[in-house]
């Protein structure tokens, strides 16, 4: 069915002022007063509604007129820049989608990947470009209880220094990979400067150093590519066909570091029960980030109240509050990852 043009203009208006007024501030001043601009602008907001529902976040918009060469300027300028180039910002709007990939996260997952023992065949679900399939090829400074923690790979400082705030008592250290591979809808290439570009326009503007390190990332993913494969990891048959090809000698490790809530419910629950099936064909471990309230699989039940972040965790036990872009963490397991609380 064809959607009705009047009403995805309210639904532009909606979505903009809502995002003007409940997400942007305090991240982005300048996508507040783009996002505000869109709402109160109804011939703006037709040209916005061109774009299928499923394509017209903020975010998404914004970061495809910047990667388009819209001028990072106040709203009146930002505007005429959509005017003119209408037609083009609607046909790339409508073929990207969100695909956050911020490497940072590796800093959150590091402790969980230390439970498991090496080699290790990394598998990531919603990979992108693969810039969180690279943790061994990174450096870590971990502020901790006890002071400054650092890590560094075998041969030195990593280009991409991730720092992150610890409590608690994970373990820390570099994980043996030795496969690394990622499903995605629309993987991305860390050597082509359009996925680049696009990648790195999707900072926010005023997110300080957040480009610099995704580049860094961009230039390790392009030196030695991961294996990403195109398809839908909610079907059990695309899943089964990347395992398939993970080294039998390597525990399997499959990700999902934010990308659950953006599946559909019920093929999120299909992935999962394909995901927890695998342990019965080999040995593997699932380690994700979600929200606390996604899904009922926690053993024991996390208490969103009490909880403070998203949840690390392994194979359903939670391991640790986390920022979901891996600015903290706080450790709530034993070292061993059994969770000695949810609460």
């Amino acid at each position: 069915m064809t959607e009705d043009p009047d009403a995805a203009t309210v639904a532009v208006v909606e979505r903009y002022e809502r995002f003007a007024r409940d997400e942007a501030p305090g991240r982005s001043a300048l996508y507040a007063d783009w996002a505000a601009g869109v709402a109160a602008d109804p011939g703006l907001a037709a040209i916005l509604a061109r774009i299928p529902a499923t394509h017209r976040q903020p975010p998404l918009v914004f970061a495809v007129t910047r990667m388009l060469g819209a001028p990072e300027e106040a709203f009146p300028v930002w505007a005429a820049w959509l005017r003119a180039h209408a037609d083009e910002a609607v046909a790339e709007a409508s073929v990207r989608s969100l695909q956050t990939n911020e490497p940072q996260r590796c800093a959150v997952l590091l402790p969980a990947l230390a439970t498991v023992p090496g080699p290790i065949a990394l598998l990531e679900v919603g990979a992108s470009a693969g810039l969180c399939l690279y943790p061994d090829r990174y450096s870590y400074r971990y502020r901790t209880d006890d002071g400054l923690h650092a890590l560094d790979p075998p041969d030195g400082v990593s280009t991409v220094v991730l720092d992150c705030d610890v409590t608690g008592d994970p373990p820390l250290r570099v994980p043996q990979v030795v496969w690394r591979a990622g499903i995605d809808l629309h993987p991305l290439d860390a050597a082509d400067a359009g996925d680049r570009r696009f990648l790195t326009s999707l900072v926010w503007p005023g997110e300080s150093g957040r480009a610099e390190r995704i580049g860094a990332a961009l230039d390790i993913v392009a030196a030695e590519p991961p294996l990403l494969m195109a398809g839908d990891a909610s079907d059990t048959d695309v899943l089964h066909a990347a395992v398939a090809r993970a080294p039998a000698g390597a525990t399997l490790v499959v990700t999902t570091p934010g990308v659950l809530p953006h599946i559909p419910l019920a093929g999120r629950e299909r992935l999962l029960d394909a995901v927890s099936a695998l342990g019965s064909q080999r040995r593997a471990v699932w380690i994700t980030i979600d929200p606390p309230t996604l899904h009922e699989r926690w053993r024991p039940p996390v208490d969103p109240g009490t909880w403070g972040g998203f949840v690390l965790g392994r194979d359903g036990q939670p391991l640790a509050a986390v920022d979901p872009l891996g600015a903290f963490a706080h450790w709530r397991a034993s070292r061993q990852g059994g969770t000695d609380a949810a609460g």
